[in-house]
């Protein structure tokens, strides 16, 4: 039987990275701790620090150039134009920035830690991870080094014979899928908007055989979301019949995120993973996109609570009502803040219609 929830983050989350300008140049690790705290959901059993990650662990999926570049990035304070061409980062899309080694790093250091967690039967959760488009060899949509392959990868060194990933990210898990495409052992599933970066993961795509990917339309609703659940992603997950499960629950698909036109609230994303980690008894759940603080300050925040056995208050306390106050955006413009963005964590179900594309995408990904 799983036991309850365990919490894998880092001080280095509060630091400064990404520029004013960069969609990732907010608060986002840090409100989920505070308001944690603040709650009273953290206390010594519950809490691990992420460790930082070893060049030889770095290695083990990213060329050994490449983690040489950023650490020779990091000497110099700057990204030289060979390696910026060479390896996509020192870009706009994937900055370099003072502390970018450590802060990557730790983050793969936390995937693997949440990992080994997780295979003692426990679910692990690391909202500081889901850097799911890392390329081996390269940086790409934010992401420089993929922490979600190494939470597989420590899975598989430890025993598990075939591991789960499920990705509900907004942005197709393109690092993740390619990474595993041919490795009978994982099998990889990704519910994203369609016709948005990074363009692949379309329908009846399907690697090597081992990957689905459920493209949905934009206005994707909570219902659209339990019908997929229902229909095609955990009939597949059961039809694996795994011995781990690795999620990434991005908070991008959230109505009101700036990145995405999906339409979920956060009560549909929470009971989705609730559902996926019932299918193992070891379970890691990792972050992901999201560039709206407030969303996913909550949304993270909700999530730990659910795993970890606490009740979410209908209101909060004014002490947690503050953090999210403070919190600040500049692509979501102050008029649109809305008074439960600041006063609340769960949002209302947003339920609807299931349109026919939705029902299509179902029947075309458990078909032979």
């Amino acid at each position: 039987m799983k036991t309850k929830g365990i919490l894998v983050s880092a001080a280095i989350y509060r630091e400064a990275g990404y520029s004013t300008s960069h969609p990732l140049a907010i608060q986002r690790v840090a409100p989920v701790m505070d308001l944690c705290n603040e709650l009273g959901w953290i206390d010594g059993g519950n809490y691990v620090e992420c460790p930082q990650a070893s060049f030889e662990q770095l290695i083990r999926f990213h060329s050994v150039d490449y983690v040489r570049a950023i650490q020779d990035a990091e000497r110099a304070g700057m990204v030289s134009s060979d390696h910026r061409k060479r390896f996509n980062f020192g870009t706009m899309e994937n900055p370099f920035f003072p502390g970018l080694y450590l802060r990557a790093s730790t983050s793969v250091g936390g995937s693997i830690r949440a990992a080994e967690l997780a295979a003692e039967g426990r679910v692990a959760y690391h909202p500081s991870g889901g850097t799911h488009h890392g390329m081996p060899d390269r940086a790409s949509g934010f992401c420089y080094f993929n922490d979600v392959v190494f939470a597989i990868i420590t899975l598989l060194d430890l025993g598990c014979d075939r591991v789960l990933y499920v990705d509900l990210d907004a942005h197709h898990g393109d690092g993740v899928e390619a990474a595993f495409e041919a490795d009978k052992r994982v099998f990889t599933i990704s519910v994203h908007e369609e016709k948005k970066w990074p363009h692949t993961g379309k329908l009846g795509d399907r690697g090597c055989g081992q990957a689905r990917n459920l493209p949905v339309p934009a206005g994707f609703s909570d219902s659209e979301l339990a019908f997929l659940m229902d229909e095609a992603v955990l009939p597949l997950g059961r039809g694996f019949a795994p011995d781990a499960v690795v999620v990434t629950c991005g908070a991008d698909g959230l109505d009101g995120d700036p990145l995405s036109s999906m339409k979920l609230s956060n009560t549909a994303l929470w009971n989705a993973v609730d559902r996926l980690a019932e299918l193992s008894a070891s379970t890691v759940i990792v972050g992901g996109g999201g560039y709206n603080p407030w969303l996913v300050a909550r949304c993270w925040t909700g999530l730990w609570a659910r795993l970890a056995g606490f009740s979410v208050p209908e209101i909060l306390p004014e002490p947690a009502q503050s953090i999210l106050a403070k919190l600040e955006c500049d692509l979501v413009d102050e008029d649109e803040v809305l008074p439960a963005w600041t006063n609340r964590l769960a949002d209302p179900l947003n339920e609807g219609r299931v349109r026919e594309q939705v029902k299509t995408i179902a029947s075309t990904v458990l078909a032979p």
